[in-house]
């Protein structure tokens, strides 16, 4: 199954452009975000997965609530749907890429890989934090996605989310792409090829 997570001020119908050429016995699904978010004048109404200042970067513990939905809805999906447990892919655009790592963070075993969109990885916990575990999306292949001109998400708050993705023991794919809070044409091929690639792997495909 791929799970679509759209971003903030966004909802369910936002993410199906990128879930072009997928095989079609896998299930593509959409959940909606918990929060409503009412017009603004920087954006009209939607929903998040929670509120957020804007060029405010929340750590990890601030995900609990949309942490706790989103994995609470991909476990009712077998039942609902007959959904495979074992092969579920998250995609998440901008807050709901933070949202899908964060829930591999605390879920480590709910995915088999993430496309992180121009999107951002929360802060962990300082290594002082003895609880947690300091390599927690050990071997999690994950597309991870820059905008260099993203007005969103500057490049700091980018490279910031990459050198602690390179510490969580993940097999990260990092790409940088000319264009702004979205995914430009060799952005959606480096997708598609790496989603391809993933999911052969999943259903026993060579090559």
């Amino acid at each position: 199954m791929l799970l679509l997570v759209h971003g903030r001020h966004g909802n369910e119908d936002v993410p199906w452009i990128f879930a072009r050429n997928i095989p079609d016995h896998w299930i593509i699904i959409a959940p909606r975000a918990i929060e409503f978010e009412p017009e603004s004048d920087e954006h009209e109404f939607g929903y998040s997965w929670m509120e957020m200042p804007e060029d405010y970067w929340p750590g990890i513990g601030e995900f609990d609530g949309a942490v706790q939905a989103l994995s609470d809805f991909v476990n009712a999906l077998p039942d609902a749907y007959n959904a495979d447990p074992e092969k579920v892919i998250a995609l998440g655009f901008s807050q709901g890429a933070a949202t899908a790592l964060a829930t591999a963070v605390e879920y480590p075993s709910l995915f088999k890989g993430i496309a992180s969109l121009v999107g951002f990885f929360p802060t962990l916990p300082s290594e002082d934090d003895k609880s947690f575990n300091p390599l927690p999306l050990q071997d999690l292949p994950i597309f991870f996605a820059v905008g260099e001109r993203d007005e969103r998400i500057p490049m700091e708050i980018s490279q910031q989310s990459m050198r602690e993705l390179a510490g969580t023991g993940a097999h990260a794919q990092m790409q940088f792409y000319e264009t702004g809070h979205k995914m430009n044409g060799q952005g959606m091929r480096d997708l598609g090829e790496w989603m391809q690639k993933l999911i052969n792997k999943l259903d026993g495909v060579e090559g």
